[in-house]
């Protein structure tokens, strides 16, 4: 159904990548050059050795970063780094006595040492005024280098050019020779629920992918976790990162402070740490007042405006209504334009949807981020100060070894899963039928995936308290999703997509407020609706357009859509139950999706069919949320 052929890897040489880098160079680039032109050539310059050779070879991605892996899990093993260390001091103790005499000279003052800007003032001073000089150096050596070396360790993993990657390793490897602490990474590979040798980035260099890797890391400063694991389907990664870099970089309405910090109030809904990370930083990088991550409090009363939309949105969008949107538009000196508001929507639904495929495919923190890196012997994050720690302390804990085994979690026994060859077997059925059910049938039958979704129980464990440094972004906590079947307003009824489509209606009023955009988010549901390669769990020529229609319509139904002309019979014949349950958390409760849950449901599925039906639940679930508020934005026009 979505494995990409692998007979399509193609080797890449170091001039490929020598070539890529030099667009850091171009002015388009000036925030990645900044990155990795400033803070790594200046080091590599002053640190390694200059008569370096390039030579010609094929990319290895794959083995370079497993090589790697390997190397640093062996590293923070307590017992051989301070192994390491004992024979280190054994070593030179065991030198010969005018050779340690040179040494000792060489380090009282002749030792040609990284400046990092602060200057050697040892050169001319007196033996005790060297010592203490020596010590306040190293001092303000490590302050400066620390604010780079998390980043150093994010490129020695995930940048897609080779290179930089071995250079940012020699830079780290030469500060642990110097027994200055260096950070190691609390988590490996960009999810916790798939093994780092599975994943496109080291498993799939081929051209197309690499190419939007390095898009990637163009557009955003890195090469993030999200889309190394959306890697999988690369024509569905080159919609989303047009989409996503289209609605906070380019064109539009809104400031670009107020873009970010929209961002993460949208993730702070379902306590989404990683996605808060990563809009901080951007946030920041775009001039944003830093007093605003204070918390909500302390922003502006015009985005403080905007929250009651975001919690409706986020979790009953069937309670938006035009008295929401008359809210923004009409409040005086705060008030939005429409435009705004529609721009404002689709970020919203964007980052909603996002935490939902975050979750459900355990992506885990960036390196450079406080809980993706630690410090050998206790010596933690140093964004801990802020409480940033605190964020990712549950994330830490429900992380399972990779070696778990599927058979450690096996479906109720009461609920066998459906096979890959029974499940073929329903949608060949399913489309010999030619007899059709009368509307009143089609009504009858949603009903009853209305009611079964209500009474099915959500997987995953309790959220914990909200972390300190989220809350701050979260006001009404407890407003959660609620059943539509158990929807206490009598007067709201099914959003039929017959009267208002996401075709017909919601993509020209967006269009019209907001221009290209609706382009963009059309093609990008497309696409994550029509992906295939005809392949489910190894078999071959499928055809699983039924099966995909399946998972959309169910998606969008638990949040009270339905499609007049579709046989919601197809759900309970295609979707088991479990599925069904993982979905819905997926969509609803994102926060409680856990390595366990994903091992538990399509089992014969490979990962990267898992990621696809991911992104159906982001897509399928995003698309919910627009029609909602468009329609609503809709009818205010319209008043």
């Amino acid at each position: 159904m979505f494995v990409q052929a692998s007979s399509n890897v193609q080797k890449r040489s170091t001039s490929d990548d020598l070539e890529d880098i030099t667009k850091l160079c171009e002015p388009k680039a000036s925030d990645v050059q900044e990155l990795a032109l400033d803070v790594v050539s200046k080091m590599v310059e002053s640190w390694l050795d200059p008569t370096n050779v390039i030579q010609e070879q094929p990319c290895a991605c794959r083995q370079d970063v497993l090589d790697h892996i390997g190397t640093l899990c062996r590293m923070t093993v307590p017992g051989p780094t301070l192994d390491r260390r004992q024979k280190s001091t054994e070593k030179r103790s065991k030198e010969p006595h005018d050779q340690s005499q040179s040494d000792r000279a060489t380090c009282n003052g002749n030792e040609k040492r990284p400046r990092c800007n602060t200057g050697d003032k040892t050169a001319s001073r007196g033996p005790s005024d060297r010592e203490n000089d020596n010590r306040k150096t190293a001092s303000e050596y490590f302050d400066l280098v620390a604010l780079h070396l998390p980043i150093i360790l994010r490129l020695c993993f995930a940048c897609p050019f080779g290179r930089v990657r071995e250079k940012c390793r020699s830079i780290l490897e030469l500060v642990r020779k110097r027994e200055l602490p260096a950070p190691v990474p609390m988590v490996l590979g960009p999810s916790s629920f798939i093994q780092p040798s599975q994943l496109p980035f080291m498993g799939t260099c081929n051209e197309k992918t690499h190419t939007l890797f390095v898009d990637a890391f163009l557009q955003n400063n890195r090469l993030d976790h999200v889309s190394q694991v959306m890697g999988y389907h690369s024509s569905y990664l080159e919609q989303f990162l047009k989409t996503q870099n289209y609605i906070l970089r380019g064109d539009g309405p809104l400031p670009f402070d107020y873009r970010h910090f929209i961002a993460i109030m949208a993730a702070g809904r379902h306590q989404c740490s990683y996605l808060i990370a990563l809009q901080k930083q951007e946030f920041l990088l775009q001039g944003g007042d830093q007093n605003w991550l204070r918390g909500l409090k302390c922003i502006p009363q015009k985005l403080r405006n905007l929250y009651d939309i975001n919690k409706i949105l986020a979790h009953r969008p069937w309670l938006l209504h035009t008295s929401h949107i008359e809210k923004l538009t009409k409040c005086g000196k705060d008030s939005w334009s429409l435009a705004e508001v529609v721009h404002a929507i689709v970020i919203l639904t964007h980052f909603h949807s996002l935490c939902s495929f975050v979750f459900s495919c355990g992506v885990n923190q960036e390196l450079d981020h406080a809980g993706g890196y630690e410090y050998p012997g206790g010596q933690p994050s140093r964004e801990n100060h802020d409480g940033g720690h605190t964020a990712h302390s549950a994330l830490r804990r429900r992380e399972l070894d990779w070696t778990d085994t599927l058979g450690a979690c096996p479906p109720s026994p009461t609920e066998p899963e459906v096979g890959i060859t029974t499940l073929m077997q329903r949608m060949k059925t399913l489309s010999e039928q030619t007899e059709e059910c009368t509307p009143v049938e089609l009504a009858k039958r949603f009903e009853n995936i209305e009611v079964q979704s209500a009474e099915l129980g959500v997987v995953g464990p309790e959220p914990q308290e909200t972390p300190a440094d989220i809350s701050y972004f979260v006001d009404d906590p407890t407003f959660q999703y609620q059943d539509f079947a158990k929807r206490a307003e009598s007067d709201i009824h099914t959003f039929r997509v017959q009267d208002y489509s996401w075709d017909d209606h919601g993509y020209s009023t967006v269009n019209r407020l907001y221009n290209d955009v609706g382009t963009l988010l059309d093609s990008k549901f497309k696409t994550a609706y029509n992906l295939t390669y005809n392949t489910m769990g190894g078999r071959t020529d499928v055809d699983t357009s039924r099966f995909r229609r399946a998972i959309w319509n169910y998606i969008q139904a638990l949040l009270g859509i339905r499609h007049d002309d579709y046989d919601y019979g197809e759900i309970n014949a295609l979707v088991e139950k479990s599925l069904k349950s993982f979905m819905k958390t997926a969509c609803c409760y994102p926060e409680r999706v856990t390595k366990k849950v994903y091992d538990r449901v399509m089992r014969e599925f490979e990962h990267s069919e898992k990621v696809h039906v991911n992104l159906m639940v982001l897509e399928s679930r995003m698309q919910a949320e627009l029609i909602y508020a468009l329609r609503t934005v809709n009818r205010y026009m319209t008043m």
